[in-house]
């Protein structure tokens, strides 16, 4: 069984919908992955059952983004460029691909010191209910696969 969790973008996992802002949200969870120091897939907090990103995103609209920060680079690195990323992580991980920055925008908006757009709240879920939702359901997501011409 496949999971909506990692990298996938939720419209692909849900319908099969495969675009460039398909990128770029696993573009986003990979930079948020970088800054936390840990795996989306499989993440686990004590307080809650969020994903990654929903903790991101906690921390994020909570002013508390110093805290995702993995602990061996928050002493040494530059704070201002490791919180843009986080914003520019959770801009690329938005709920519809529309909302989504290109990458061209992403480079820009890594490589530059002007205002960041606030992100919405980005697509994630809980785990424990997409399990349930898989098993309850009896939908399988359909795998596509890519050949070159």
């Amino acid at each position: 069984m496949i999971s909506y969790r990692g990298y996938m973008s939720p419209e692909y996992a849900s319908e099969g919908l495969y675009s460039t802002k398909s990128d770029v949200f696993s573009f986003g969870v990979l930079l948020l992955e970088i800054v936390s120091g840990k795996r989306n897939r499989g993440f686990s907090h004590p307080d809650h059952d969020l994903n990654l990103l929903g903790h991101a995103w906690t921390l994020y609209i909570e002013g508390g983004s110093l805290e995702f920060i993995d602990t061996s680079i928050v002493n040494t690195c530059n704070l201002f460029e490791v919180l843009r990323s986080i914003n520019v992580g959770l801009l690329c991980v938005q709920r519809f691909p529309d909302d989504r920055p290109s990458m061209h925008s992403v480079i820009l908006m890594l490589g530059s010191e002007g205002a960041l757009p606030r992100p919405k709240e980005p697509c994630f879920f809980t785990d424990r209910n997409m399990m349930d939702a898989n098993s309850s359901s009896g939908i399988q997501p359909t795998i596509t696969l890519l050949e070159a011409r």
